[in-house]
C-alpha cells in the first residue's frame, strides 16, 4: 500500500511487482499497473474501476488449460468390442 501511494503522490506509471494474491484492489490502486505473481512469473494487470473489491490473483491464473485429449483409436476399439448388458 505504501508503494501505490507514493506512484499516486509522485504521478508516474510504474510497475508494481507483488506476490500477494489475496491482497484487495482498493479505490487508490484505480489506473496503476500491478504486476501479480502467478506461480512462475508476474503478470501485469491495468487496473480500472470495475475491478475494486475484487483479489489480484483473480486477474492473474495460475493454471493454462489446452484442452481435454482427443479421443484415441484404442478406446473407440475398446468401447466397440464390449458386450453391452442389459
Amino acid at each position: 500500500m505504501k508503494k501505490v501511494e507514493v506512484l499516486q503522490r509522485s504521478g508516474v506509471k510504474a510497475v508494481i511487482k507483488t506476490w500477494s494474491r489475496a491482497s484487495m484492489i482498493m479505490p487508490e490502486m484505480v489506473g496503476l499497473t500491478i504486476a501479480v505473481h502467478d506461480g512462475r512469473r508476474h503478470v501485469p494487470i491495468f487496473v480500472t474501476e470495475n475491478m475494486v473489491g475484487h483479489r489480484l490473483g483473480e486477474f492473474a491464473p495460475t493454471r493454462t488449460f489446452r484442452g481435454h485429449s482427443s479421443k484415441s483409436e484404442r478406446t473407440t476399439q475398446v468401447r466397440n468390442t464390449t458386450p453391452v448388458r442389459r
